[in-house]
């Protein structure tokens, strides 16, 4: 009889969020495409060439900013970001990938954001940053759903006194 061989880690593992909020589809995945919109959510800059084929970048270049390319791009509906190779991330054959799939629930008006991250190589090297990938999205989607629900207040005009102070008697 033999025994199973333990073989060292080889595979890749992933994450899996979710959000559901009450605003129609369009601002959701306006949150996820809009510099800035992405700036108050990530609170880093943020640059989009919103398109398949496009760029997709969170921070700053060089400064730990993760860059990606947009695979699938398909309005309201799913956004597919493979990740460049970065130099705070350690080097591998695998394709880190996040795919954002958008999907109307309860009539119009209930989103769910859904994440799936994978490729994460499964091994020692990569613990630590799949630890902070899988947190640090789970804290952005988190952000993402309090952007959502609670946008900010949309900025008055100051309101014009109704009569002109008289000349002398403004006091």
């Amino acid at each position: 009889m033999s025994l199973p061989r333990k073989s060292p880690h080889s595979g890749t593992r992933g994450y899996a969020h979710l959000i559901e909020v009450d605003v129609p589809v369009a601002r959701v995945w306006r949150v996820l495409t809009d510099p800035g919109l992405i700036r108050i959510w990530s609170g880093k800059e943020a640059e989009i060439d919103p398109r398949e084929g496009g760029l997709y970048r969170i921070g700053k270049r060089g400064e730990g900013g993760r860059e990606a390319h947009i695979d699938i791009f398909e309005v309201n509906r799913r956004l597919r970001l493979i990740y460049l190779n970065s130099a705070d991330m350690p080097r591998s054959d695998s394709a880190v990938v996040d795919d954002f799939l958008l999907d109307v629930r309860k009539g119009d008006r209930t989103t769910s954001l859904r994440l799936l991250g994978s490729g994460v190589p499964e091994t020692q090297s990569w613990d630590q940053t799949y630890m902070r990938l899988r947190v640090g999205w789970e804290r952005l989607m988190a952000r993402i759903k309090v952007t959502l629900d609670s946008p900010p207040p949309r900025k008055q005009p100051p309101a014009e006194p109704k009569d002109p102070p008289l000349p002398g008697l403004d006091y």
